[in-house]
């Protein structure tokens, strides 16, 4: 045998060859995607194309095209209705599911808000995931000039996905053109496939490429298997202090929608340059993304090797374990390029693409804090002066007492005059003493009175009832006679100087007992 016979290594042909990645482009966004990059020759991956509308899947480069909803849609697309595109891609589970078979990695790529894309996506990614592959997808959001119902639908979809695939990777179409505001209509849409491209492209060139420090599709799993929302970007920078600055340039990425990896949990760097790449600048580059991500993230670290980069660094960073993009990240991506000496203008990547400037956040201002209130006792007035009550004596009753004089006139006569004659009176009698009491004969007679009858009185010019009916008679009840003895009060009369007083004339009406000067003159 001769000794070079030992050294020989012997392959098999039927050996696998790593990972089997499949990136399938649903809707007319993911089939743009799918064909930039058949374009720009990304190596590594097979390439799927779905659609509802045969027109635009017959211009797709894709070497496998998946027509979904044949009897649902006829070819005519899901007309912007995520539900038609949902049950087209439940028509054709089964050709989904056999051009998926084998995968061992499955990129999702569409535009959300349509109707293919939207609704037929998250369906692809659950049937992705029920095969075993780790299934990662990443979406654009519309553009805020294709409308609120538009926005509203890829918000939903996106719900949808996140339920069903293992990653997340969003791009924020809106913030392409922060940038390139002068971009024209078709041309911000080519922006917006080209991230997308980018966005796959990254993950995938991290496994297809070995590397000096190699990252296989082990490690990839690991830091993105079940982890929900991510996020991803790519920087490129030439000439001194390059690779801290593709660093900061990857962190300040459009791509992170979040602005930067804070509070990432999974961190995949890898860093790819010629021999020219020194191990300080490795080390300053993986550092400032390590200080940037929490401190209890896995992160996976591998570098490649690429003479075609020249004097370029590339840095790629997947940042995941996001639940919700970070508030606080604009503020840090502000002060990485600051730190850096970047100008806003300086974020260029390679391929034509000038990713845009994300606004800057601004971390609202707190309410002004407002004091507890601090009681302030009102001041005591002065003590008012004493009130003197001045009480004055009531009165002392009047008790006049007539002095017996000259007789009194009958009634209906007038008085006489006395000129110069003051009326005396006496104390003994008091004109408040008790009024006389009646006695019973009064009350007899009284009863013993006929009823009669009222006159007709109007009672209003108004008023229907113009006469008063007769009065009903009284029933006449005994009289209660009392056996008290009645008192009478002694009243005198005044009487002048010079006059005596009045004899009290006898007639039929004593036997009343009345008083004098209530009897009339003539009965």
């Amino acid at each position: 045998m001769m000794p070079d016979e030992d050294l020989r290594i012997h392959y098999h042909e039927d050996m696998p060859r790593g990972a089997r990645i499949k990136v399938i482009g649903v809707g007319g966004g993911g089939n743009n995607a799918v064909n930039r990059m058949i374009a720009a020759n990304v190596e590594g991956v097979e390439f799927i194309a779905a659609n509802t509308d045969v027109q635009a899947l017959k211009s797709s480069m894709a070497p496998v095209k998946l027509q979904l909803g044949v009897k649902l849609t006829s070819g005519l697309g899901a007309g912007a209705n995520p539900d038609v595109g949902r049950r087209a891609a439940l028509e054709d589970s089964d050709k989904i599911i056999e051009a998926l078979e084998g995968a061992d990695m499955v990129f999702v790529t569409t535009g959300l808000g349509g109707g293919t894309g939207t609704g037929a996506a998250p369906v692809i990614a659950s049937l992705a995931s029920e095969m075993g592959a780790l299934t990662v997808a990443v979406v654009t959001r519309p553009f805020a000039f294709e409308g609120k119902r538009r926005m509203m639908q890829a918000e939903r979809g996106l719900q949808e996905l996140l339920d069903a695939v293992d990653t997340v990777i969003v791009i924020p179409n809106e913030k392409l053109l922060a940038v390139a505001k002068d971009a024209g209509f078709f041309e911000s849409f080519r922006i917006a496939d080209d991230v997308l491209r980018q966005g796959v492209q990254g993950i995938s060139d991290i496994i297809t490429i070995p590397g000096i420090i190699n990252r296989d599709f082990a490690d990839v799993k690991t830091t993105m298997a079940g982890m929900g929302y991510a996020v991803m970007a790519t920087g490129v920078r030439s000439g001194e202090n390059r690779a801290r600055e593709a660093a900061i340039a990857a962190m300040a990425s459009p791509l992170l929608e979040a602005g930067a990896i804070d509070g990432a949990r999974g961190i995949l760097i890898n860093i790819t340059g010629s021999s020219s790449l020194k191990l300080s600048e490795v080390n300053e580059a993986s550092t400032l993304i390590q200080d940037a991500a929490h401190e209890d993230a896995n992160i996976i670290f591998g570098a490649v090797l690429d003479e075609r980069l020249g004097d370029e660094v590339k840095i790629t960073v997947i940042a995941t374990g996001f639940r919700q993009p970070n508030a606080d990240s604009g503020d840090r991506r502000e002060r990485m390029l600051e730190q850096s000496g970047l100008s806003r203008g300086a974020l260029a990547v390679e391929q034509g693409f000038v990713p845009p400037i994300q606004p800057r956040y601004v971390a609202p201002t707190p309410a002004p804090r407002v004091e507890a209130p601090v009681y302030v006792a009102p001041p005591t007035p002065p003590p008012a002066p004493p009130v003197m009550q001045t009480v004055t004596p009531p009165a002392a009753p009047l008790n006049p007492t007539f002095v017996s004089g000259a007789p009194a006139p009958a009634f209906g006569e007038p008085a006489p005059a006395f000129a110069g004659q003051t009326p005396t009176f006496s104390q003994e009698a008091s004109i408040f003493a008790t009024p006389p009491t009646f006695p019973t004969e009064s009350a007899q007679n009284l009863a013993a009175a006929e009823p009669t009858e009222l006159v007709p009185v109007p009672a209003s010019a108004f008023d229907d009832d113009f006469f008063l009916r007769n009065r009903r008679p009284a029933e006449q009840t005994e009289p209660h006679v009392s056996n008290e003895p009645v008192f009478r009060p002694e009243i005198r009369v005044p009487t002048f100087a010079g006059h005596a007083p009045a004899e009290p004339q006898q007639n039929e009406h004593d036997e009343l007992d009345i008083p004098a000067f209530l009897r009339r003159g003539s009965m």
